[in-house]
């Protein structure tokens, strides 16, 4: 069946679908079966099981996306030690720890700074092995916020 989502919530990971038979449908990001999260009026195709909606897919255009690999890799690489990159995937928490421990590193010699710098280097390398399947699915979609 074929449909509208009306709303999608990144914190819950739920969100509706509006089905083209005029029910509503709700969605855990589980079924969500693409490789860019779910955005609020994209068309999908997906299977109604009652008030649920299974096996969601993004309706063509929609499902293909930008994907963060590539920017975030080269954040990861130029402005790691400042946590940029994690500030670019959402990882908030992460992103002011790698600041604080990369400008506060310096007053013990230098180095928590230099293990911060190391750590971002570690994830650049990792950023850029994963395919983009793979890099949406564990820190987009599965917000893995280290390694």
């Amino acid at each position: 069946m074929k449909g509208k989502i009306l709303s999608y919530d990144n914190n819950t990971r739920n969100g509706i679908i509006s089905g083209d038979d005029g029910n509503r449908y709700t969605f855990d990001v589980v079924e969500w079966k693409a490789a860019v999260l779910p955005k609020v009026g994209a068309r999908v195709d997906f299977a109604g099981n009652g008030a649920f909606a299974e096996a969601i897919f993004a309706d063509g255009a929609a499902a293909s996306g930008t994907s963060k690999k590539i920017p975030a890799a080269l954040l990861a690489f130029f402005l790691g030690a400042f946590g940029v990159h994690k500030f670019y995937l959402g990882y908030n928490v992460q992103g002011v720890i790698m600041l604080l421990v990369f400008l506060f590193g310096w007053l013990l010699l230098g180095i928590p700074s230099i293990v911060i710098s190391i750590v971002a280097f570690v994830e650049f390398i990792i950023y850029l092995i994963k395919s983009e399947d793979d890099f949406e699915q564990t820190y987009v979609v599965g917000k893995r916020g280290w390694f």
